[in-house]
């Protein structure tokens, strides 16, 4: 399930269009309405079939040639050189584009310099090993809330345990990973209760092994830098590449001055091409001698959401059972 709606995602990021402009326009009230066939799918089955045909004939079957090739953002691919775009002020090229270092710049600082920076930035291998497990309370918004900011809480312990909760007025949003296990629970969702697996399971994780981040640079391998200069609002940032355990690729931007973490973007896989996943960090204060970013906005391709903790609470107990599989919510306030 998660792989189909990332898929669903990079088709909508590649040809900026929204669930109905492929489904019918009662899909959004019975989602049987959904399986109805219509043009537009058809079409689209069409050119996923075109393009695996081009990567099969042309590139030995690798994933090169995708929905965004040609589109970039537009349903109808522009054939004709534009000499406003040929003559006018290049467009800054997006950093999130840069996945792998062609010719990575000798003289830039190596992953493990940039890295021991950030530990060093948060507060140090000591106090960090010193943060077990804490809790907080906060508001979180996002498309599925129509940004209205609602209740929300944290819960995380080391090694590796996260869940978050959302409280909506009706029924209940909770994603956890226990260690090894992904889910999320949502009542508004077709589907109140999904095991997340592949790149979506690696995003959970991840997002786990940085609420306490001294052990990053043994869970993420094959570490790259010396990518090109880039700036994050105004910001000169230091970039780093690793890699996942199930595979997927991950960039993070590091504050050239500070040396703290502002941006993940993770590229997780699914059967037509990488999919970004972007979580900038912002609002570091310090908790129990750890700076701690208290404010994240991720944005995905069929997404977006922002947490602000507004109470951190560090090294208390948390019940075993808050990083449990969650049942799917009751259509009612929790």
């Amino acid at each position: 399930m998660d792989e189909f709606m990332a898929t669903m995602g990079f088709i909508a990021a590649s040809l900026s269009l929204n669930c109905l402009d492929c489904h019918t326009q009662d899909s959004g009230r019975d989602p049987a309405k959904y399986a109805e066939d219509t043009p537009i799918k058809q079409t689209a089955r069409k050119m996923l079939l075109m393009v695996k045909q081009i990567n099969a004939q042309n590139f030995g079957g690798v994933r090169t040639v995708t929905c965004y090739t040609c589109h970039r953002s537009d349903v109808a691919p522009r054939f004709t050189p534009s000499l406003a775009e040929q003559y006018g002020t290049p467009p800054e090229r997006d950093p999130n584009d840069i996945e792998i270092a062609q010719q990575p710049d000798p003289a830039a600082p190596s992953a493990d310099q940039i890295l021991d920076k950030y530990i060093q930035a948060v507060g140090g291998a000591q106090r960090l090993a010193s943060l077990t497990s804490f809790t907080a309370t906060g508001t979180y918004s996002g498309y599925d809330t129509d940004f209205a900011k609602l209740p929300a809480e944290v819960y995380a312990k080391a090694p590796g345990l996260r869940a978050t909760v959302i409280h909506p007025p009706i029924g209940q949003g909770t994603t956890v990973y226990d260690g090894r296990n992904g889910w999320v629970a949502a009542a508004n969702s077709l589907l109140p209760l999904v095991t997340l697996t592949g790149g979506e399971l690696d995003a959970v994780t991840f997002e786990a092994e940085l609420a306490f981040p001294a052990k990053i640079k043994q869970y993420l391998t094959g570490w790259r830098a010396g990518f090109p200069p880039t700036t994050l609002d105004d910001h000169s940032v230091l970039v780093v590449q690793g890699t996942a355990p199930a595979g997927s690729r991950v960039k993070l931007f590091f504050d050239k001055d500070s040396g703290l973490l502002v941006r993940t973007v993770m590229f997780t896989t699914t059967v037509i091409g990488l999919n970004p996943r972007e979580i900038d960090y912002s609002d570091y204060r310090d908790v129990a001698g750890v700076k701690i970013p208290f404010k994240w906005t991720a944005v995905w391709t069929d997404g977006r959401s922002e947490f602000e903790m507004t109470d951190v609470r560090p090294n208390v107990a948390i019940d075993a059972a808050r990083f449990g599989k969650p049942a799917p919510p009751k259509s009612g306030n929790p």
